[in-house]
């Protein structure tokens, strides 16, 4: 995810002019939003940019009921039958496994987090079109290399210029480890969280772990605004909903892998980790993404399933009738469906092309096309991934994740995607600075055999 991303308070998320409060008119299908703010008497609704108070809805009966209310409200099977509710340890934790994958295969996910990190870096935030037009220009598409400047005509490179902030250290020509990105200093959030409280850490916990580990700079939308709110003395998960137009957003999806690495194998207990991650900055559909990819790299993880099975259990924790989950579903279908995966992407930009590059929906639809049509192969689930556009390190970082774990070890993944990372992670958080990928695997089968 960029560092550039527009500040809080830009527009509000697509849905929240349709959001209906109680004693409104219901919605065109006879359905009406939840109110997470009661409102005084005869004041209309809190809806807007100037506010970005009401909580979007997807669904009759699943807006942030599900992020405040008891678990009674989630659908049969769902996991978040088993929390307390947002910020509070749940009453029985979902099943889990008592191993953990080998350390080979979590040192191959962070690996592989790391390098589809870095391949999507330069091309962040650029068109469809002006990716596939400067990897075709040094004949690197389809996409199956580092992207490079050497080769690129001056007229192309004026009209699509590199992602500023990123092409100085994420070019062929100019890796030299892994520089900071957040969406690898979530892990590495997400990993201290865990040594801290446990499996059984509260969202609260989350958000005081922000406040003293992350830089407030190195928060970008959901986030940043969530962050915002706690330095006001907003309490979770409020958080998420206080003047916060981006929480359908990708962010808490970037935060979820380290919440299937350590529950192998129980993807429901992986989601509903994710989910109380989540909750501080996300609802709804930000929050079914997390859900969404925690369990499908917990099923990865556990070693037995395949790609297809690992994003069938992935697709089995979000409610069904969430656009989340029609997202997902629509991935796999457009990727099964057509052989050249760029007419996949064309019908997935197609369909969801109303909704912002960041929004967690059309992203979600992209990974799972891009893990379905690469089949479990390292180097397409990445370029895939990065090739559809949209949030593109952030996607890259999660195909890598889970195509690195199927792969199992180090060694299994193509040398030019680890060998310029020279085992070395730049970050903010502290005391990680440099550490290299081997001792972040180490540190989580630790937090993975913790009961």
């Amino acid at each position: 995810m960029a560092r550039s991303r527009a500040a809080a308070g830009a527009a509000p998320p697509e849905d929240a002019a349709r959001t209906a409060w109680p004693g409104q008119a219901p919605r065109p299908d006879g359905t009406h939003g939840d109110a997470l703010h009661p409102r005084p008497s005869g004041q209309p609704p809190r809806t807007g940019a100037a506010y970005g108070d009401a909580p979007p809805t997807d669904r009759p009966g699943h807006s942030l009921r599900t992020a405040t209310a008891p678990p009674e409200h989630a659908p049969p099977g769902h996991p978040l039958r088993t929390a307390a509710g947002a910020g509070h340890a749940p009453h029985a934790h979902p099943s889990r496994t008592a191993t953990a994958p080998g350390e080979d295969a979590l040192h191959a996910a962070w690996l592989g987090r790391a390098a589809g990190c870095l391949l999507g870096k330069p091309v962040e935030k650029l068109p469809l079109d002006a990716i596939r037009a400067l990897a075709r220009a040094t004949g690197n598409w389809p996409l199956a290399d580092w992207f490079t400047a050497r080769g690129v005509p001056a007229e192309l490179a004026a009209a699509h210029p590199w992602n500023r902030r990123s092409a100085a250290t994420s070019l062929a020509e100019n890796i030299d480890g892994m520089p900071e990105d957040d969406d690898l200093n979530y892990p590495l959030l997400g990993l201290v969280l865990l040594r801290r409280h446990g499996r059984r850490f509260t969202t609260a916990d989350v958000g005081a772990l922000w406040l003293d580990e992350l830089p407030a700079g190195r928060t970008f939308t959901a986030e940043r605004v969530a962050y915002r709110n706690l330095l006001c003395g907003v309490e979770p998960p409020l958080t998420a909903v206080r003047r916060n137009p981006f929480r359908e957003w990708i962010g808490a999806a970037i935060r979820a892998d380290v919440h299937g690495w350590t529950n192998p194998g129980a993807p429901a207990a992986a989601a509903e980790q994710a989910f109380r991650d989540a909750a501080l900055s996300h609802t709804a559909n930000g929050v079914y993404s997390a859900m969404f990819v925690a369990a499908t790299v917990a099923a990865a993880a556990g070693g037995d399933a395949g790609v297809h099975e690992a994003l069938a259990a992935g697709l089995a924790v979000v409610p069904p009738r969430s656009r989340l989950a029609g997202a997902v579903r629509f991935g796999i279908a457009a990727a099964r469906a057509e052989a050249d995966f760029d007419r996949a992407v064309d019908r997935i930009h197609h369909a969801y092309g109303a909704l912002h590059w960041v929004h967690a929906v059309p992203n979600a639809a992209l990974l799972a096309a891009a893990l379905t049509h690469a089949d479990g192969d390292f180097t397409g689930s990445v370029c895939r991934a990065v090739s559809g556009g949209l949030d593109t390190d952030s996607n890259g970082a999660t195909a890598g994740s889970v195509a690195g774990l199927l792969a199992g070890a180090p060694d299994a993944l193509p040398e030019r995607w680890t060998t310029p990372l020279k085992n070395r992670l730049a970050t903010s958080v502290a005391g990680f600075d440099g550490v290299g990928f081997d001792t972040l695997a180490r540190l989580t089968v630790e937090e993975a055999l913790r009961p």
